[in-house]
């Protein structure tokens, strides 16, 4: 690929690369705002949606290892199934926790003393982390589409830090708040 074609591949994607990343907070801030201001948007049993997110954020932070672990050992075929599994699954994680959020309960942590500090830190840690995974992964995968890989390079220095820890505290803050759902 020429350096034009680049050059007109970034002009034309990376303003909608930061478009995604700016309307996708805002989305789930305004489903959040309407779940409390209306209680929610109907009436679905979405109960099991966080065993689900747990789920798939395990499942997301295995895809991030195993990519990890494919390009260090030059297994470029293994590592894009992987990372763009990962990315899979984290859109779906996306998409069950503002359906969750819009239409369940918050459940408050019940825990006391040194653990509800913990809880807290993981949790304002994961969410102000998390913010950053869809710009980062986003503009990883278009490095890497369009064989930007150097620039693919530098990014994911950011990008697979910052996502295997949203994924890794998310299991982490469903397994502390797990016991406060009602059964």
């Amino acid at each position: 690929m020429t350096n034009a074609l680049i050059a007109e591949k970034n002009k034309r994607f990376m303003p909608v690369i930061w478009t995604v990343s700016i309307l996708i907070p805002l989305v789930v801030a305004v489903l959040f705002y309407l779940q409390r201001k209306m209680g929610g948007l109907g009436n679905l049993n979405v109960s099991f949606l966080p065993h689900l997110n747990a789920i798939l954020n395990s499942a997301t932070f295995i895809c991030l290892i195993g990519g990890f672990v494919s390009i260090k050992n030059k297994k470029e075929q293994y590592h894009r199934v992987f990372m763009m599994t990962a990315f899979v699954l984290s859109s779906l994680f996306l998409v069950s926790y503002v359906i969750y959020h819009s239409q369940g309960h918050e459940v408050p942590f019940g825990g006391q003393g040194t653990i509800r500090y913990f809880y807290f830190v993981i949790l304002i840690t994961h969410i102000g982390l998390s913010l950053f995974v869809v710009p980062l992964a986003l503009f990883a995968i278009y490095f890497a589409i369009t064989k930007q890989i150097d620039r693919h390079k530098k990014i994911v220095r950011w990008t697979f830090p910052v996502w295997v820890y949203v994924a890794f505290t998310g299991v982490l803050v469903y397994l502390m708040i797990s016991p406060y759902y009602p059964a």
